[in-house]
């Protein structure tokens, strides 16, 4: 369906300074492209964090330019407006030149603490890269990743984020005709593995130099004076994506399209579509419906960011020189990640750091809940409480196998007497939210946005945005899922 509406001439004035370096780095990265305007748009919400990071008044939406500019319809004084090209492997296949397909970056504008981030519309238009796609996104996919965005932030977990979403009565057909929605998201940097591996195969050198020099300089200024500052920068990305997936497993949260060209260089999480927060924990859970292989399902996860890092280093092999020196620089995240997530799972069980004893509790916790298919945010909440004083059974009631919970409620005591130390309550409390945005939750506030209610998604962003508190007034939405939740199917269109 063609868009009949024109973009309005006058330019809206955001306050902020615009600095596009992106656009700098030549035509090669990028084609110029204006968004496509959409029919009458409304606002659906607003994160008045996002707008304060960036140094916004709290009133700035309230005028008709705003709500124009942030749907595509009115121009922002500059930016400069381009949508960026990339490769990549999908389902591990290499599947040729990509592209920003449904995503414009207006530019990067200065945020309250000086530093710069970047701007980008999604939905906001067909683009040279959209292969024969309309270049939208619908109402129901954008709530999610606005939310969503939101969410992995508070949880302290590195990602892109949200500033704002519109709606448009004007029809976008996917599995069924949908409504359009464009999202303001931010970050300080959508580069992802992809970029380099477009440079890498297409044999463009030079510019993969440019943008290998552009990343460092911008954002791993430490790797600059490495004797191979391009290994260093592999290194640096092993990392940061180590310490991603860390986050990623410890809170049960899957992906669903790990994609490389869904990989963030700066270790964010990226392009929000098939996700999910696990409800019974299973460790094969694949939240992608589409996913028959079972590729990104969550225990899967860790390995195909590797496979994903060792695809970026190939695609980097032309400046490190050396295949041993590429392979040298992702060896570390065979360490990084274990004891990353180690961490992570130790401080659920209120511990500072792990060891032999709470590694072997935790695999004996998770094994056991995959057997019942435990819930896993209950389970890790509840044994946080009863650190802090609640009574022991709101742990022992989520089993069928009291033994086997009993044991290892026994594993802890014995923890305790070893160390000479009980577990910190606050600690565990502080590592195990209360509120997740689980599919069913999304899915209401979905239901009532199809009836212009929004009410819901600002109230679970009002939740969400403190996960690790107690909301009294919203007690289902931290209690366990309906029965119908499991039916829920996500797919690459969400």
């Amino acid at each position: 369906m063609q868009d009949e509406v024109q973009l309005t001439s006058q330019d809206f004035d955001l306050g902020r300074v615009w600095n596009n370096r992106f656009a700098n780095l030549g035509p090669a990265f990028f084609s110029a492209r204006t968004p496509t305007p959409v029919r009458e748009p409304y606002w659906v919400a607003r994160s008045q964090s996002m707008a304060r990071e960036l140094g916004l008044e709290d009133d700035w939406w309230r005028s008709q330019e705003a709500l124009e500019a942030f749907s595509g319809n009115r121009p922002l004084v500059g930016s400069r407006p381009l949508a960026s090209v990339y490769s990549g492997h999908q389902f591990g296949v290499w599947a040729g030149q990509l592209g920003d397909g449904r995503a414009i970056m207006l530019g990067e504008v200065q945020a309250s603490d000086g530093n710069s981030l970047e701007l980008q519309l999604k939905g906001s238009g067909s683009t040279p890269y959209s292969r024969m796609g309309d270049g939208r996104a619908v109402l129901r996919s954008t709530i999610r990743e606005f939310l969503c965005s939101e969410a992995m932030h508070a949880l302290g977990i590195p990602s892109t984020r949200a500033l704002c979403m519109t709606g448009s009565d004007q029809p976008v057909r996917r599995e069924t005709l949908e409504t359009a929605a464009v999202l303001a998201r931010t970050a300080p940097s959508f580069i992802r593995f992809g970029h380099f591996e477009h440079f890498s195969h297409t044999e463009q050198h030079e510019e993969l130099k440019k943008l290998t020099d552009f990343v460092i300089d911008g954002f791993y200024p430490e790797c600059r004076d490495a004797p191979n500052p391009a290994a260093a920068l592999l290194a640096a990305v092993t990392s940061r994506t180590a310490a991603l997936m860390a986050g990623w497993q410890a809170v049960g949260f899957c992906h669903g399209v790990m994609n490389t060209d869904n990989m963030s260089i700066l270790g964010l999480t990226l392009d929000y579509g098939p996700f999910q927060f696990m409800d019974g924990f299973d460790p094969n859970h694949i939240p992608n419906h589409t996913d028959t292989g079972g590729r990104y399902s969550y225990k899967r996860q860790p390995q195909v960011a590797y496979w994903n890092l060792f695809a970026l280093g190939q695609a980097l092999l032309p400046l490190i020189g050396e295949p041993d020196e590429t392979m040298a620089a992702l060896e570390p995240y065979k360490a990084i990640f274990p004891a990353a997530q180690d961490m992570r799972m130790a401080a659920k069980l209120g511990f500072t750091n792990s060891n032999e004893g709470t590694s072997a509790l935790i695999n004996d916790l998770l094994a056991l809940m995959a057997k019942e298919r435990t819930d896993y945010p209950i389970f890790w909440r509840r044994w946080a409480q009863h650190l802090a004083g609640q009574p022991v059974e709101t742990v022992l009631d989520l089993f069928h196998d009291r033994p086997g919970i009993e044991n290892c409620m026994q594993q802890l005591q014995e923890l305790e007497s070893k160390f000479g130390q009980q577990p910190n309550a606050n600690l565990a409390l502080g590592s195990s939210p209360a509120i997740v945005l689980r599919n069913h939750l999304a899915e209401q506030a979905i239901a009532l946005a199809n009836q212009k209610d929004f009410s819901m998604i600002q109230q679970l962003l009002d939740v969400l945005e403190n996960p690790f508190s107690e909301h009294p007034n919203h007690t289902t939405w931290a209690g366990f899922p309906p029965d119908w939740a499991s039916s829920i199917q996500i797919s690459c269109s969400s």
